[in-house]
């Protein structure tokens, strides 16, 4: 179940305020890795910051839209897809 202090937010601010925050929050967490990839800069520590923001307001994304349920099972057959394709690579 969905932590009530994020859904109290998403009930507070507005599911379409908190969809954007969804997307500026997911903007930062790339700027983030881009700079460290890109610039070498040691920047674990926004890295960390920024991936709890983003998880945080994955949630309210699921919340707003009632989907946790099914993420859940894409997730787990996206895992399984991976595997296999692991499995592949190792045959090679």
């Amino acid at each position: 179940m969905i932590n009530k202090t994020l859904k109290r937010a998403l009930e507070t601010w507005g599911s379409e305020a908190q969809m954007l925050m969804v997307v500026e929050e997911m903007s930062e967490l790339m700027k983030e890795v881009l700079k460290n990839i890109n610039r070498k800069k040691d920047n674990v520590a926004e890295i960390i910051e920024e991936t709890a923001d983003v998880e945080i307001m994955l949630e309210q994304l699921k919340e707003n839209y009632h989907i946790a349920e099914k993420v859940a099972a894409y997730k787990e057959q996206k895992i399984k897809l991976i595997e296999q394709r692991l499995n592949d690579w190792d045959k090679r």
